[in-house]
């Protein structure tokens, strides 16, 4: 096994039974590290299979132990074929974590299969690359639409996004603490509509919960309007600590408080920095330890910018914006250079 110190800085890739970032663990230099098992254009199967731990990888890259690597004889891979591959495989590589690992023996003695395409009895990788290129060129093709939709294809940073990015860095921005009750109000749902006894589709109005997954929705239902809640809001999770900047009005499940700014200036782009600044004031709690009425939550302290003793709204908006040019930057480009290939 490589040390921390050889992992810190390189450009070869580390590949452990992560589940994430590809399993990538690190990066190191020393090509001809005689502990280190390089391969090329290859997916790895973690012993957890389970865990979501199959991956390709186009690059040269050295494995850790706990890690399967897999080849197909007279087949070098590509973008589209190894992905097709890695996809396969997680669909069928299950049953197995840390308690029943996939170890080498088993993984050789395995009788399960895959669905792949087949021409005149062999793998037909010439469907699939056609296959992938056009799924590709689909997903590309919506992913550029809500750039668009969302204004988020402009990833050029404005003079006084600069200024503010660089007057945070040099702690220029003056913050103060505010108790959330002096900034929103906090109101209980309007109507609480139990899970087990609605029909969630993928149309009607957002039915938020405390989950903390995809914005807090849960799906969409179809109930009586008059119960719906403020859009412009912030959904909050009493049990959960969860909580999210909700633009449409929403119907809720339990314990979910609707958090109202008191100022007018409020909008998506400064509700998220406040919505950051209140998961961080919350972070200290457990998840799923406390329930927080009104009274703890009003009285939770919140660090924001501020304009002589007011909250700075145009500030927290600036930087949410100059944060999300930087983010949404390489995916733009992506989306460029894919549909230039087109």
């Amino acid at each position: 096994m490589l040390s921390s110190s050889e992992l810190i800085k390189g450009t070869i890739p580390r590949i452990s039974a992560k589940s994430d970032n590809n399993g990538i663990l690190g990066y190191y230099d020393t090509v001809d590290n005689a502990r280190a098992r390089h391969f090329e254009n290859f997916i790895t199967v973690n012993f957890f299979g389970s865990d979501g731990g199959i991956f390709y990888h186009p690059y040269k890259a050295s494995v850790e132990m706990k890690v399967h690597t897999l080849k197909i004889p007279n087949h070098i891979f590509n973008s589209y074929t190894g992905a097709f591959i890695a996809g396969a495989l997680k669909q069928n590589l299950k049953g197995f974590d840390y308690g029943s690992q996939l170890s080498s023996s088993k993984l050789k003695k395995l009788d399960f299969k895959i669905q792949l395409p087949i021409n005149s009895g062999k793998i037909d990788f010439d469907f699939i690359e056609s296959f992938m290129v056009e799924l590709e060129a689909e997903r590309i093709a919506k992913l550029q639409g809500y750039l668009l939709e969302n204004e988020l294809s402009d990833y050029d940073l404005t003079d006084t996004e600069k200024q503010v990015l660089k007057d945070f860095e040099n702690e220029g921005i003056v913050f103060k603490e505010f108790k959330i009750g002096d900034v929103f109000d906090i109101n209980s749902y309007k109507k609480r509509f139990d899970a087990n006894k609605v029909a969630i589709s993928e149309i009607g109005k957002p039915y938020v919960v405390r989950t903390s997954l995809n914005n807090g929705v849960r799906g969409y239902i179809n109930e009586d309007e008059q119960f719906l809640n403020e859009g412009n809001t912030i959904s909050f999770g009493q049990d959960t600590a969860t909580m999210f900047y909700q633009e449409k009005p929403y119907f809720t499940g339990d314990k979910i408080k609707i958090i109202k700014s008191k100022d007018h200036r409020f909008n998506r782009r400064n509700a998220l920095f406040l919505v950051s600044a209140m998961t961080k004031s919350f972070s200290s709690f457990s998840w799923g330890g406390s329930s927080f009425n009104v009274k703890i939550i009003a009285n939770q302290l919140i660090n924001i910018p501020v304009k002589g003793k007011k909250p700075d709204y145009e500030t927290m908006e600036t930087i949410i914006s100059a944060v999300h040019k930087l983010v949404i930057k390489d995916v733009v480009l992506f989306v460029e250079s894919k549909i230039a290939c087109i």
